[in-house]
């Protein structure tokens, strides 16, 4: 029986800008593994992000077949209130793709819809910030 996901793993291009973005947003990062592939962690989840030097060869074949850069389509449950990420965003010069929005996430009770704001990252990966009713 499945309970949760442990982690995702994407590839990534843009390393530096990768990193320093998703720092800005507030997850540690980690480099156990010679700056191949860095762990973006946030509360009890975390993204592997693999480096050109995994993606790109022919010798790791643990991930997904047609994955490149801006394959990922994730979605955040924001934990603060829609003006603190309206200005996190526009300190990040983040163009807001769509949003916000109201939509029914992962918590999808019938009752527990949220608003979402879309944005991409530097590889150009799809990033959903889902804020919950209190």
């Amino acid at each position: 029986m499945i309970r949760a996901f442990d982690h995702v793993a994407i590839p990534i291009q843009k390393v530096d800008q990768m990193l320093a973005f998703y720092r800005a947003l507030g997850c540690q990062i980690s480099d156990d593994f010679a700056k191949r592939l860095y762990s973006v962690h946030f509360g009890d989840h975390k993204i592997n992000f693999h480096t050109p030097a995994i993606w790109q060869s022919d010798k790791f074949s643990l991930r997904g077949p047609a994955a490149e850069p801006g394959c990922g389509d994730f979605c955040f449950v924001w934990g603060d209130t829609e003006a603190v990420l309206q200005a996190l965003l526009g300190r990040l010069k983040a163009e807001i793709e769509e949003g916000p929005v109201a939509r029914l996430g992962g918590r999808n009770s019938g009752r527990d819809s949220g608003r979402s704001v879309y944005i991409r990252d530097p590889d150009n990966n799809l990033l959903e910030f889902m804020i919950y009713p209190a």
